[in-house]
C-alpha cells in the first residue's frame, strides 16, 4: 500500500491518537494564524489565498467555503486518480483552516503586533512552512493540495516541493485574473514556503522523534 493511501486512511485511535490530533490541529491553527498574518501584510498572500479572496470579488462566499471548494477539486482528483472512494479529512482541513481565517480576519488580532508588515509577512512565511510539516505527519488529516501533492510524487517521481509549486501556481494565475492579491509574500510562500517543509519534516523526526505518518519514506536516513 502507497503511503499516501496509508496517510489518508481513517485513523485507528490507540495511545498515540491524542498526541496525532494535538500535531493536526497544531498544524490547522498555525496554518491559519499564517494564512491570515499574509493577507494582513497586505504584501501579497499565499496561492490559496488569492485565489480565495479573487473568487470573493465575484461570489458572495467566504475563505473558509472558497477553499472547501478548492478541497473538493483537489480530493475528486486524487479519488479518480487511485480509483478511490473520496476522503474526508482533507476536505475538512480546508474548510476549517478557511473558516479560522475568516475569525481572524474579523478580530484582527495582527494589529496588537509590534512589527512591519514586512516582518509580518515572513513570521507568516515560517508558520506556514511548519504547520505544513505538522499537518502532513500528523496523518490525520492531509491538506487537501498536499494529498494531490503526495500523489503526484508517488505517481511521477515528483519532489514534493516541486509538485506543490506546479499546484499552486495553477492556484495563483487564476486567482490573479480574478483579482486576489499578489506580491512579494505571494513569491516568498511559493519560494520559501514549499521548499521548507520537507526539511522541517526531517527536523521533526531526527530532532523531535515524531513519527512522519503522512510521509513515512522520509523518516529513512
Amino acid at each position: 500500500m502507497s503511503s499516501t493511501n496509508q496517510s489518508i486512511r481513517e485513523p485507528r485511535w490507540s495511545r498515540s491518537s491524542a498526541r496525532r490530533l494535538a500535531t493536526y490541529l497544531s498544524g490547522c491553527l498555525l496554518f491559519s494564524l499564517g494564512g491570515y498574518l499574509f493577507i494582513y501584510s497586505d504584501l501579497g498572500t499565499d496561492p490559496l489565498d488569492v485565489f480565495s479572496l479573487g473568487l470573493l470579488k465575484h461570489v458572495p462566499l467566504t475563505v473558509g467555503i472558497a477553499q472547501a471548494g478548492i478541497a473538493a477539486v483537489c480530493i475528486l482528483i486524487w479519488s479518480l486518480w487511485y480509483r478511490r472512494r473520496p476522503v474526508v479529512l482533507p476536505f475538512v482541513t480546508f474548510l476549517m483552516c478557511g473558516s479560522i481565517i475568516d475569525v481572524l480576519r474579523a478580530l484582527q488580532p495582527a494589529r496588537f503586533l509590534p512589527l512591519t508588515h514586512f516582518a509580518i509577512m515572513l513570521l507568516a512565511t515560517m508558520l506556514c512552512a511548519y504547520a505544513s510539516s505538522l499537518i502532513i505527519m500528523s496523518g490525520v488529516g492531509i491538506r487537501a493540495m498536499d494529498l494531490l501533492a503526495i500523489a503526484m510524487v508517488e505517481k511521477w517521481g515528483w519532489q514534493l516541493w516541486i509538485a506543490k509549486m506546479s499546484l499552486e501556481g495553477v492556484l495563483l494565475l487564476t486567482g490573479y485574473l480574478m483579482g486576489g492579491p499578489v506580491g512579494i509574500g505571494t513569491v516568498c510562500f511559493l519560494v520559501v514556503v514549499d521548499t521548507l517543509i520537507q526539511p522541517f519534516m526531517r527536523v521533526n523526526t531526527r530532532v523531535l522523534r515524531m513519527r512522519n505518518l503522512g510521509m513515512p519514506a522520509l523518516e529513512k536516513p
